[in-house]
């Protein structure tokens, strides 16, 4: 055999490997939801009560719907806070305390996540003591998931900023643009793509958290990922892949939805562009 070949037959035959080892235990994960048995690891035939049980699982249901709301808030603050932080990084490559403010932007992503909880739970408990809000829930869960995302949308958005060509956005100025018009007709179209990724992967992020929830929730706040985690300590019952279940559907058509739009996006620019270069 050529090494060509085996090279290109090692290469395939790793890559299903490594796609295997990731997809297995979730494909699994689905299966085992319609099974019958209580056992999770036992197959005794096909079954839907599982989803029954949990469309009566009333925790279940508020924690899942109060994750949901988090990680949307969380996807949404994110994109905008990293996209300034990104943008004030990359566009203005000196300014006071410059070094310090890139610093604390992506310190919360080698930090861990146990220093970050008790750090944002010592001071809202301060802030709480001195001022009598916020009180230990929804709203403190968001700001620590908040955080974190923010750090992970500074950094997709600033590797798609870096890449742009500044000739452009220069173009439009000498057309008479004013620098908020820029902003907001030529480089926010052109970023669109990172700002998508960066609300998918923050809200990805937030909806599974389970240490900065633990530190910052209260009473009447447990997030989905908590309700999991605590009731694994008892034993773990079927209608926990249900929910799981359900989850991976969801986030696989958004993903397919969302690289979908991205890559008509991207066509339809390409298209412009050679329709300008013919002009």
């Amino acid at each position: 055999m050529k090494a060509s070949n085996f090279n290109r037959w090692f290469g395939r035959g790793w890559l299903a490997a490594v796609f295997v080892f990731l997809y297995l235990p979730i494909v699994a994960l689905v299966v085992f939801s319609f099974n019958d048995s209580p056992i999770p690891n036992v197959w005794r035939g096909f079954t839907l009560k599982w989803y029954e049980a949990l469309a009566r699982d009333t925790e279940m249901q508020q924690g899942l719907w109060l994750s949901l709301k988090i990680a949307f808030m969380t996807a949404c603050g994110s994109v905008v806070l990293g996209t300034l932080a990104a943008f004030a990084l990359v566009k203005y490559k000196r300014f006071t305390g410059r070094t310090v403010f890139s610093g604390m932007v992506n310190a919360p992503l080698v930090m861990p996540e146990v220093v970050v909880g008790l750090s944002l739970l010592l001071m809202l408990v301060s802030v709480q003591r001195a001022l009598g809000f916020p009180e230990r829930g929804m709203m403190t869960i968001w700001l620590g998931h908040l955080l974190l995302g923010m750090a992970y949308a500074a950094v997709v958005v600033q590797s798609r900023l870096q890449d742009l060509n500044p000739q452009l956005e220069e173009a439009a100025m000498d057309l008479g643009a004013r620098p908020h018009q820029v902003f907001w007709l030529v480089t926010l179209p052109m970023i669109a793509q990172s700002l998508v990724s960066a609300w998918l992967l923050t809200f990805t992020i937030s909806l599974d958290d389970v240490v900065l929830s633990a530190f910052l929730s209260g009473p009447g706040s447990t997030t989905m990922p908590l309700v999991i985690f605590s009731r694994a300590r008892l034993g773990l019952n079927p209608s926990v892949n249900a929910v799981a279940t359900i989850i991976v559907v969801v986030v696989a058509v958004g993903v397919v939805l969302a690289s979908y739009l991205i890559a008509r996006q991207e066509r339809r620019r390409q298209q412009e562009m050679a329709a300008a270069n013919r002009g």
